[in-house]
């Protein structure tokens, strides 16, 4: 059992397409917090950790994804059809259902704000920032990509 786990964890380690998707991940993240300290001039560590943000970490690593597929397994493969299609359907969630959930609860908290000034109503506000505008969906993929290609070259 232990043997059959090292074995799997070997070979995963190995796997440079996962790993750069991941690198790319990470680096939309602490990208993310150096932008909002540079746009706000305050730390937010969520902004390193959180949704949201400049620029998208889903599109950056699903981008990454998708391209090394496309260059291990081929460009007219299926698998790499559907890594493409899934890094499509990400990052139009990113861009859509996530941006109109965030703008949303932009304007619950605002009407709640409003209508229970006096303090009467505990109502825990509800997270703004969930989605991305498209300019930081197509970023998050422009990154994904470049360290893609520069992490299997």
């Amino acid at each position: 059992m232990i043997t059959g786990v090292i074995i799997i964890f070997r070979g995963f380690s190995q796997n440079t397409v996962f790993w750069n998707a991941f690198t790319a991940w990470a680096v939309a993240q602490v990208l993310k917090g150096f932008f909002s300290y540079y746009r706000y001039k305050r730390l937010d560590i969520r902004r390193f950790v959180g949704a949201g943000g400049m620029p998208s970490s889903h599109s950056a690593f699903v981008s990454a994804l998708a391209t090394g597929v496309g260059q291990t397994e081929g460009w007219a493969s299926p698998v790499t059809a559907l890594a493409v299609v899934f890094a499509l359907i990400v990052m139009y969630d990113a861009a859509g259902v996530r941006l109109a959930a965030s703008k949303q609860a932009i304007t619950l908290n605002k009407i709640i704000d409003e209508l229970f000034a006096e303090g009467e109503f505990k109502q825990e506000r509800l997270k703004e920032l969930l989605g991305h505008t498209p300019f930081e969906v197509i970023i998050g993929a422009l990154l994904g990509i470049s360290i893609s290609y520069w992490g299997l070259g």
